[in-house]
């Protein structure tokens, strides 16, 4: 991996937010992590993210609405999320690809499928599984 891929981390749980830091951090990730909608607005204006993990659920601005303010401009549009989410129907699936998000992981979270989402989305690992 030349030089390190940073990931921003929103949920609203700072257990969450401290798992996903601590394995993401062991896979050697620079991470950010936030607390809410409108901080993740302000952590990407501050500086663009290689991929942001979301929390759906949050209070305030949901998921959903920080999806679509970020897809709506040129400068964010891009960037892969990950939504991390309790919800598991179909319907939420549908509406979550529609709105632009590139992968869906569910709560509680695995971190395999975490790790072969972000290297699907970044291609971070080489055909050994070596960052």
């Amino acid at each position: 991996m030349t030089g390190k891929k940073k990931i921003l981390i929103t949920d609203d749980d700072p257990r969450n937010r401290k798992l996903e830091e601590t394995l993401l951090q062991a896979n050697g990730y620079e991470v950010r992590s936030v607390e809410s909608g409108q901080a993740t607005l302000d952590a990407v204006a501050a500086e663009l993210p290689d991929l942001i993990l979301l929390d759906l659920m949050m209070p305030g601005m949901d998921g959903f609405e920080v999806v679509r303010r970020l897809k709506a401009s040129p400068a964010t549009s891009r960037i892969p999320i990950i939504m991390v989410t309790a919800l598991d129907d179909d319907g939420s699936r549908r509406r979550l690809a529609a709105a632009g998000v590139s992968e869906v992981i569910n709560k509680p979270l695995d971190r395999w499928a975490l790790q072969a989402s972000i290297d699907k989305l970044l291609g971070d690992r080489d055909t050994h599984g070596n960052i």
